[in-house]
């Protein structure tokens, strides 16, 4: 039954959503990549809330549902059946009588998950800003694609379709991305690490001392610097968001120095995305585990690299969605690994590809322990971990290694406020390598 409601849900939405759009005329601005999306997405909210009436995505609100959902109210969940008559009801009445408080500006994330998905997204809301996040050599959901390239062609349609008088934001550190740059009528604005950047970061430090950690850095633009600090973040990945939003803001009018002024007093890493959470035994966890993919996680991995620590233990899942790439993304990670961390626990049955390529590449069989139980390693690092350590933990969402991280937190009580998936319909669901999920399948390409 469900299955045949789902099109018709769709289509009423799509509908629903175009006409509000047209009724309201706000600015669109879209983010897609394959990393980054919703770091990218808080940014640019963080920047725009006190100068525009502004409207970001709650979650992963990214697809076929989530992006219509958006754009006609501020929903923080969904629901049944009752939920969704609830939408239908408060999107024709704001099409009938008009509502005062709808935002200007609505910060949208378009996902792709299969080929199709940009074409459909793009034509319920077309954006007159385009931030291209990353890419990375082996994106998340490829197995759905030919190849990578297959992906960024897809993914690109959102720059590519921008109108003459909008605006491209690109990664300047990602050759894919850039290559969008081709096939625009936008005007393209370039951020990153890159010298050719427009907006640019410079003087990276991180602040590891004492809580909150965070992450000092000067962003660059046309002739002017300004200092940013990030509280509770640490590594690139945010550094990159903070840059993309900061090219947003300037096409806004806005002034680099408020700009600054908003990104170090109101961007907070989101649940799971690397996010600086103090662990029992006077440790440090940096909880990657909203998701994976084989680029996010060798960030993650380079973040731990760079932190001072008695110990950097790294606690690693399957990636999932990688389709043929599968054995090659694991291996690599594992290799990294390897030079990264003092021990490694691996949790699935691609995460043994992890833990075989770290001993290979030199880690003592020793120091690397794998499991096919999350509540198992989970256990286990707490008995492992010491005063002083540093532990990243990061696979893909359906691992669910949010558990382990709840299970080693010094305050479980926060862990609402702090973790990823904490809602009634996520604690319902079991993971892959829950102890009641059935099992999983032994297919890893």
């Amino acid at each position: 039954m469900k299955e045949k409601l789902l099109p018709i849900l769709k289509s009423l939405l799509k509908v629903l959503a175009r006409f509000t759009i047209r009724r309201y005329k706000p600015g669109i601005i879209g983010v897609t990549g394959s990393v980054g999306k919703t770091s990218t997405k808080e940014a640019i909210y963080a920047v725009l809330k006190n100068e525009r009436r502004v409207r970001a995505s709650q979650k992963n609100f990214n697809n076929e549902l989530g992006l219509p959902l958006t754009i006609i109210g501020d929903w923080q969940d969904t629901g049944g059946v009752f939920f969704w008559l609830r939408v239908m009801v408060r999107g024709i009445v704001q099409l009938i009588v008009k509502n005062k408080s709808y935002p200007e500006v609505l910060v949208l994330e378009y996902g792709v998950d299969r080929p199709g998905d940009m074409r459909h997204l793009s034509s319920v809301a077309r954006p007159h800003v385009g931030v291209f996040t990353a890419m990375g050599e082996i994106p998340v959901h490829v197995e759905f694609f030919t190849d990578p390239e297959s992906v960024f062609i897809e993914k690109s349609k959102l720059i590519s379709r921008l109108p003459a008088t909008g605006f491209a934001v690109l990664n300047a550190d990602d050759p894919r991305v850039m290559k969008a740059r081709e096939d625009t009528r936008a005007q393209a604005i370039t951020f990153g690490f890159a010298p050719g950047a427009e907006v640019r970061a410079e003087h990276v430090s991180y602040q590891c001392d004492v809580f909150p950690w965070g992450t000092s850095f000067k962003i660059v633009h046309g002739g002017s610097t300004v200092p940013v600090r990030l509280e509770s973040v640490v590594g690139k990945a945010q550094i990159f968001a903070a840059l993309g939003a900061a090219s947003v803001g300037l096409i806004f009018g806005i002034h680099l120095v408020k700009i600054a002024e908003a990104l170090s007093s109101d961007l907070f890493s989101p649940p799971g995305r690397l996010r600086v959470i103090p662990g029992v035994k006077d440790t440090v966890l940096l909880d990657g585990t909203y998701n994976a993919s084989p680029t996010a996680m060798r960030e993650a991995l380079e973040t731990l690299k760079e932190i001072q620590a008695k110990r950097r233990i790294a606690v690693l899942g399957d990636m999932l969605e990688i389709g043929k790439y599968t054995l090659q993304a694991h291996e690599g990670i594992g290799r990294y690994a390897a030079k990264t961390a003092k021990i490694l626990i691996t949790v699935g049955l691609r995460g043994k590809f992890i833990a075989e390529a770290a001993t290979k590449a030199g880690l003592s069989r020793r120091s690397v322990f794998s499991f096919m139980s999350v509540r198992e390693a989970g256990l286990f690092l707490q008995d492992k971990m010491k005063k002083g350590d540093v532990i990243l933990v990061k696979a893909s969402q359906g691992v669910r290694l949010e558990k382990i991280v709840k299970e080693v937190m010094a305050e479980p009580q926060r862990a609402k406020e702090l973790l990823v998936r904490q809602s009634k319909v996520w604690e319902k669901k079991s993971g892959l390598y829950d102890e009641d999920a059935p099992p999983p399948s032994e297919s890893v390409a």
